[in-house]
Order: structure tokens, then sequence, then C-alpha cells
């Protein structure tokens, strides 16, 4: 597999924020990165192309199953690693790892993976899609469990931000569609270029924050390797039960790639959106980004072998007489 250089970059801000707290400290950061994610998902509307949306419309069972583990499971699961931390629900570090499980699925890893293994390829589209979507509502829903209290945590004014960077540059995009439709999805990869470096943005301003606070200082090694085994349990656990799951409900080997492709994914983009949102300019910004990088390089390293074992499978199947 080719090195990731979006990944390389994600570490490079990392490390450049450790030694240059302060390298972009004149330039106005917040304002270009609220821009940028403004722009982000109206180039996302721009790109959605409402025939494969209608098309994996009506796979109901593949739908509930996927957002079921998405919003749901995942969510709970990360209930069992609280004993794991002296504070419980009040630790920064759980919060970080439940900040991951409530996320919405990522949306061109997912249908990428998905393809090469042959799965149900409008199904994982749609739900990659309506994921996002559901999200914006979900994710503020789940953490207001545990962030009222701080007093920090106003639902309604997450809502209406989420609203109004992520869902009103969504419909404008969808609205100018018609028009810029063609270009945006001629010039894709230019545009995913875009987007992963207003990601490498917050990433950079995030960390640098943290920090300038020292924020990290007062974080044990241990406490990274215990975030990480966490995070690797926390996929292993939801692969193999959209597995069983798949299996009771018989599901056909193109659906429960999908489902099994689609129900783990979490979105880096949508979890540096959101935490940028949610958090804003707070310390412990940086510490609510680790878990979902960490998740991020291990959903591509691992799907991306499972997709190849698909597709062998797949190629197997056609030569067989």
């Amino acid at each position: 597999m080719r090195s990731n250089g979006f990944i390389l970059a994600l570490f490079a801000a990392i490390i450049i924020a450790y030694f240059f707290p302060h390298l972009l400290s004149e330039f106005p950061l917040g304002t270009i990165i609220d821009i940028g994610i403004g722009l982000i998902f109206f180039f996302y509307g721009l790109k959605l192309a409402p025939a494969e949306l209608k098309a994996g419309f009506f796979n109901y069972k593949s739908h509930v199953l996927i957002q079921s583990v998405t919003f749901l499971l995942f969510p709970l699961l990360t209930f069992v690693f609280i004993p794991f931390f002296e504070e419980g629900t009040g630790s920064d570090i759980w919060i970080a790892i439940f900040f991951l499980g409530v996320l919405p699925s990522t949306v061109s890893s997912s249908v990428v993976m998905v393809a090469i293994a042959k799965g149900n390829l409008p199904t994982a589209i749609f739900n990659a899609s309506i994921s996002g979507l559901i999200g914006i509502i979900a994710t503020p829903l789940w953490l207001s469990l545990f962030m009222m209290q701080s007093g920090e945590f106003a639902i309604g004014d997450v809502i209406t931000k989420l609203l109004l960077q992520i869902v009103m540059p969504l419909v404008i995009g969808l609205v100018l569609q018609r028009y810029l439709g063609h270009f945006a999805r001629l010039h894709n990869r230019k545009l995913g270029l875009f987007d992963k470096s207003v990601i490498v943005l917050i990433v950079f301003s995030s960390f640098s924050n943290s920090f300038s606070s020292n924020l990290f200082t007062t974080l044990e090694v241990t406490d990274v390797l215990k975030l990480t085994l966490i995070v690797i349990l926390l996929f292993f656990a939801v692969y193999f039960i959209i597995g069983y799951i798949c299996k009771l409900l018989i599901f056909n080997l193109e659906d429960t790639i999908t489902a099994k492709f689609a129900g783990t994914k979490k979105s880096l983009v949508h979890g540096s959106v959101m935490a940028k949102i949610i958090f804003g300019s707070s310390a412990s910004l940086g510490l609510f980004l680790l878990p979902i990088m960490i998740y991020h390089i291990l959903q591509l390293l691992v799907i991306a072998v499972f997709a190849e074992n698909y597709r062998k499978k797949w190629l197997k199947q056609e030569i067989l007489p």
C-alpha cells in the first residue's frame, strides 16, 4: 500500500505546532478555517449526485443497520471503557473517545473501499451521505448528556452553528449543482486536496493551542497507549458485531461488505469540523482530535486489506466455472 500523503501532512502539522505554536498567529486563522469549512460542504453539495442517492434509497435493512451501528452501537460501546478512567465520564480522554463514537460515517474512503471490495455501491453512497446530515443533530445530542453539566455546552447554539456552517453551504451547493456540478466533478481531485488542506489547518490550529496551554504535559505515555488500544478494540468490535448481525439478517455478500465498511467508518472531516465548531478554540481541542486521527489511520489501513481480500474472493468466483 502506498503511503498516504494526507496522514503524513497531519503528523507534520502536529510536529510544526509543537515547535512553532505561534507560527501563524499573525494570520486570522480562525476566519480562514471557518470559510474553508463552508467551502468544503459547498463543494460537497456540488459533487453529490442525486441519481446515486436515489439508486441506494430502497435498501432499508442496510440503512437501518448502518445508521444504528454508527449512532447507537458505537457510542454505547464506548461506555464499556468508562471504568478504565479514574474520573469516569468526567475524563477528557474518555470524552475524546466518546466524541469519536458519536461521529457520522465518512464519505469518500467508505465508498472507495466498498467499490474495491465489490460491495453494494449505491447503498454505500446513500448511507455515507445521509450519515453526515443525521450527525448534525445526533452528535451534539449525545455530547449534551455529558457536557451540559459543565455549563459551556449550549446544544441549541451548537446545532445552529452546525446548520449554518455545514448544512447551509451544502444546500447552496445542491441548488447550484445544475450549473457547477460538472465542473466540481471534473476537478474532484483538486477539491479533495482543498478539503484535506483545511483539515490540516484545523489540526495545526488545535494542537498549537493545546501545546501553548501545556495541555499534553499532563498526558502520560500510558494514557496515549490506553487511548490507542481502546480505539483499536472499538474498531474490531464494531466490525465483527456487524458481521454477526448480517448473518442473522441473512444479508447477501454485497450488503454485508457495505454494512461492515460503512458501519465502521468515522469521518475525520466531520470530526475536525464539528470539534472546531463545538469546542471552539479550547485548549482541549487537540486532545479531542487524537482518537479521530488514530482511528482514521487504522480504518484506512485495515479496511484496505479487507477490501482487497473481498476483491480476490470475487475474482475467484468469476474464474470458477
